[in-house]
């Protein structure tokens, strides 16, 4: 990464104005002083061990009287042990508001009906947006859903002194999939080996593992398989490579890349609506016709950036919706890599299709089981097994309904207009309800409707 000279010279200025040249230095330097305890008992969940951790940050001179209290509550404490399998020195929990959207239509090969979709967020009009883009996606009917693909991957590698036993190697590995196959799915009772894909650069091998894995997310499921396969070869290969690692960076994981884009990694996902003039223009506030302007316009100014596909905000739904469902909301990274497209239908309509590669989701697994986590899958009807492609459908419905609501916002000049209104609201305790009513809902951009209104 370079920066312009005059951007290093007014920086280097900046840190000089208050210090001087010495006084950085020592700032910068190492410090070898003995560090404050560490906490101890990472999956100890007990009351003794979490006391233990908060009087570490009371050592430190920190008051946590107001701290404990906000994040160690009654529940949270009665809860613990249902922490210990997800995080490791426990203190407490955070909490964050929800937000419920929808009811979203969605016609998909996994997921049918009427769906209310907790969003967990801090960003006001975040939930709004959605649950407008879902009010007009329900109104046409639905979104149409499909699942394409699924498949989670780990990327191990092995270094060999030259090309040459690079190629015996990957002779020897072709020749033996069925065993690595089964030394892999020894491992799991969910999970399948659906394809091992090479890759050789020099003297090192990549082998792209791809799994199955039922209803979970996959990604722990997917490193031990990938374990066993690898211990596999270095015991029964005879091209001995001089190192190997399990994982190199090569599988796409929590992180936006081609490989996301143009592969999959969870569960790929389609999803497309038609929307008449006449509806996009009472629910929106325009025109198919400037949509589909602004689209080319946005799908340009992607290319010029340089984003891996072409999408307005697919993060914020899936941040949001991840949070609230005890998904590894990391891999929000590769989950919102995709394209968004707009075209005008014969009838003059507009028609939207959203397509995301690489879902991470699952119902089973991870934070899934979490009290809060569930009961959000409970929401959507989606918890447990046998709900993981229907969840990859809403996630991708969500994501639709997300990009027409921004895009007409931005198109019809209410974009500002709608943050403004509702992220500088004064806080109302207790209030019936703080959305904007009347003719202010209908500015907003990103109001549901109220009571009186059309918006």
């Amino acid at each position: 990464m370079t920066i312009a000279s005059s951007t290093a010279r007014a920086t280097l200025e900046q840190l000089l104005l208050a210090r001087s040249a010495d006084t950085l230095a020592a700032q910068l330097a190492p410090k070898h002083h003995p560090a404050p305890q560490r906490p101890r008992g990472a999956t100890d969940t007990s009351d003794e061990a979490i006391d233990r951790r908060w009087a570490l940050l009371a050592a430190a001179g920190i008051d946590v009287a107001p701290l404990r209290e906000a994040l160690l509550d009654e529940q949270a404490r009665a809860d613990a042990d249902t922490y210990a399998r997800s995080v490791e020195y426990f203190v407490g929990t955070v909490k964050l508001p929800i937000g419920l959207a929808g009811p979203l239509r969605v016609n998909g090969t996994h997921a049918q009906g009427d769906f209310y979709v907790p969003l967990a967020t801090t960003e006001a009009a975040l939930v709004a947006s959605y649950a407008r883009g879902m009010q007009l996606l329900t109104e046409c009917g639905g979104a149409s859903v499909a699942l394409l693909d699924d498949g989670v991957s780990r990327a191990p590698a092995f270094a060999f002194r030259t090309i040459h036993e690079t190629g015996q190697f990957v002779a020897w590995v072709l020749a033996h999939l069925d065993a690595l196959r089964g030394a892999a799915e020894a491992t799991t009772r969910h999970g399948t080996l659906k394809d091992v894909r090479i890759t050789v650069e020099g003297n090192h091998v990549y082998l792209l593992c791809e799994f199955r894995t039922g209803d979970a997310a996959g990604q722990n499921m997917a490193t031990i398989a990938t374990q066993a396969l690898c211990e596999h070869v270095v015991a029964h290969c005879p091209v001995v490579p001089t190192h190997w690692y399990v994982e190199a960076n090569h599988s796409g994981d929590k992180k936006a890349s081609a490989l996301s884009f143009l592969s999959v990694r969870g569960r790929s996902v389609s999803a497309e609506v038609r929307i008449p003039a006449d509806t996009l223009e009472r629910r929106l506030h325009t025109t198919p016709a400037r949509m589909m302007d602004y689209w080319q316009v946005s799908a340009l100014g992607g290319v010029l950036s340089g984003t891996i596909g072409v999408q307005g905000h697919y993060a914020n739904g899936l941040a949001a919706l991840y949070l609230a469902c005890g998904q590894d909301v990391a891999c929000v990274a590769e989950s919102a890599v995709g394209v968004t497209r707009f075209s005008l239908d014969d009838d003059g309509g507009l028609y939207a299709a959203v397509t995301l590669p690489s879902l991470v989701v699952g119902t089973v697994g991870g934070g899934t089981a979490l009290p809060s986590q569930r009961a959000c899958l409970g929401m959507l009807g989606l918890a447990g097994t046998g709900h993981a492609g229907a969840l990859a459908e809403v996630a991708a419905a969500t994501a639709l309904a997300g990009e027409l609501s921004i895009v007409g916002a931005i198109v019809a000049h209410e974009f500002t207009r709608a943050h403004a209104a509702l992220s500088r609201r004064p806080v109302r305790l207790g209030a019936p309800d703080d959305a904007p009513t009347g003719a202010a809902a209908a500015t907003t951009g990103a109001a549901v409707p109220m009571p009186g209104t059309d918006a």
